[in-house]
Order: structure tokens, then sequence, then C-alpha cells
């Protein structure tokens, strides 16, 4: 009796103890992004807005933009490709009933990532093995290179990512954004503040990018 006792309290020891150094040391944000394919089950229907919803429910200036814009913005006119690929990062925040300044963190993150592109096995051209919307790279645990190619799945993963950042909402996006991806160059997010807001409006019919996004399927 005194044996199985004894047995009994070494292993809950061993258990509290690998809770405790999780708790410490954390989960690596990519190893957080990516454990798990996207699923929107816990969701409220009637919380999740569509392109679709009506003009009421358009983010409001002080949705998209807590923080004030202070950089110098680049804008252009998006190309089809691109504004669909920017319906997917805003559908996958959406359903995890994330708020509009994370649809732009994410937009803004990839313009200057890959220029809302999904990029692919491009052989030498890559990055490394850097892949998808947000140049995720598989090597570092944020997926597969399937997974990665998957504009739902990079997206939510950079999502997992960015709400493991305290204060995210209320700091500027290109620190934000930098605390996801630890760029080399941190500061290069911040010139697409402006951009991602324009593009986040047209998904919605308005702003300056409405009749590129009229037809978007």
């Amino acid at each position: 009796m005194n044996t199985i006792r004894t047995r009994t309290r070494l292993a809950s020891l061993v258990a509290g103890s690998a809770f405790a150094v999780a708790g410490v040391f954390g989960t690596p944000l990519a190893a957080m992004a990516a454990d798990t394919h996207p699923t929107v089950a816990s969701a409220p229907a009637a919380s999740v807005v569509t392109v679709a919803d009506s003009k009421s429910a358009v983010p409001s200036d002080k949705d998209l933009h807590p923080v004030a814009v202070t950089a110098d913005q680049q804008t252009f006119a998006p190309t089809g490709e691109q504004l669909k690929n920017a319906k997917a990062i805003v559908d996958a925040g959406k359903a995890m009933n994330l708020p509009p300044r994370a649809w732009e963190i994410a937009v803004a993150t990839s313009l200057q990532e890959t220029g809302l592109h999904n990029i692919g096995d491009l052989g030498d051209a890559n990055d490394h093995d850097s892949l998808g919307l947000f140049q995720q790279r598989p090597s570092s645990g944020w997926g597969s290179p399937d997974q990665l190619t998957d504009p739902t799945y990079a997206s939510t993963a950079f999502y997992k990512a960015l709400v493991q950042v305290s204060g995210w909402d209320h700091m500027a996006l290109t620190d934000a954004a930098q605390a996801v991806q630890v760029s080399a160059f941190p500061d290069h997010y911040a010139k697409h503040e402006t951009e991602a807001g324009n593009i986040i409006d047209a998904l919605y019919g308005t702003g300056p990018y409405a009749d590129i996004a009229k037809d978007l399927k």
C-alpha cells in the first residue's frame, strides 16, 4: 500500500512539474498558430459578418485605426486576385470573431510580405521555405506547405499568433505585425495601413476600390 501511494505521488509531482515548465516558457507562436486546421464551430452565426451584409456593418475608421496612422503611406489600385486574397484573410478573422483591427493588421502584413499574393513553391526564388500570403515557414512550425498555401489556414495561423501578443489591439499596427512575423524590417508594415483599410472597405462596397471589388466572388 505504501509503495502504491509513493508511486502515485511521484507521478503527480512529475505531471505538475511539466505543467509548470510549460507555463513558464510558453508555446512558440508558430506552434500555437499551426496546431489545427481552422474551425468555426464556436463562432455564433449571428456574429459572423459577410461581405454581402448591409453597409451598416462596414467597419468605422475608428474600428480600423484605433491608433493614429503616422507613417508615410503607399496606396495602389488592387487587382481582383489581391482583393480575393484579402477577402480570405478578412473572412478567416470574422470566423474567429476577431474585430476589424485584426483584419487590418493581417491584410497590411500580407501586403508587406507578399503584396497580397499567395506564394507557392518558386524554387530558388522563395525566401528560404517561406510560403503563402504571409511568408510563413514550414521549418518554423507554421504548418505544411499545402496548409500554408491555403489562404484560410495561413490567415487563421496568423491570427492565432496575433492574439497571443499582449495588447495587440491597442498598439501600433507595425508593432503588432512585427511581434508575429519577426521581420528584419520591423517598420515596413506601417506604410500599408491605409491601403489595408481601403481594401477592407472595398469588400463592403465602399471606399476608393469599391468598383474593383463589386464583381468579387
